[in-house]
């Protein structure tokens, strides 16, 4: 191969990656779908920063909201911190739980942005960003709403609202969270009620 056509094919061997680097930039995260909507949310183990282990499947039943923030994150975290305060002290004890991804963020000033807002759901740091990788996270804020039965069923990048938060976890309180339930309707089977009876013991 001459040197004037090798010149000519390097230029051509990186244009792909020069274009799909122009489509990342140039493309809004919040226009992308996430493949993990229908999918069992990736399982992970953190500890808190309180020092507590965090894993995703200690959960498994209820209704999880995961939620990827940083202290530097202004002003989308800080606007979205209120509400997702507020939704812990409504739904903690309705089978709740939300659950706070801190992710390339400074301890010190992780732990201020959870006292100024008086966050008291379980936080934990993301040290190595495996989590936020197995979630696909392009930045923060962003938001997963979990059903029962362990799949994803809505992400929110951006703040979340008092009115967001409140219709995915009514939706999600709604459902039965049973695998049966997680089916299309056209594929279920019938339910068949079986009579419960009890006989009377001799004597």
């Amino acid at each position: 191969m001459s040197r004037r056509t090798l010149r000519w094919a390097i230029p051509v061997a990186v244009l792909p990656v020069l274009l799909l680097l122009g489509y990342g930039f140039r493309t809004d995260p919040r226009e992308i779908p996430s493949p993990l909507i229908g999918k069992p949310a990736a399982a992970f183990t953190l500890k808190t920063f309180d020092g507590e282990p965090l894993t995703l499947e200690a959960f498994h039943g209820q209704v999880i909201v995961i939620n990827f923030w940083a202290s530097w994150c202004y002003p989308a975290c800080y606007e979205e911190a209120p509400a997702l305060a507020r939704a812990w002290r409504t739904y903690k004890d309705r089978g709740v739980v939300i659950l706070g991804i801190d992710i390339q963020d400074k301890e010190e000033a992780a732990r201020k942005f959870l006292a100024q807002f008086e966050l008291t759901f379980p936080n934990a740091p993301d040290p190595v960003g495996r989590v936020s990788v197995d979630y696909g996270v392009y930045g923060v804020p962003e938001t997963f709403f979990i059903d029962r039965t362990g799949r994803v069923r809505w992400k929110h990048v951006g703040a979340v609202t008092d009115q967001i938060v409140r219709e995915h976890i009514e939706t999600l309180l709604g459902e039965r969270g049973d695998a049966h339930d997680s089916c299309p309707a056209h594929a279920r089977r019938p339910r068949i009620r079986r009579d419960r009876r009890v006989g009377r013991g001799a004597g």
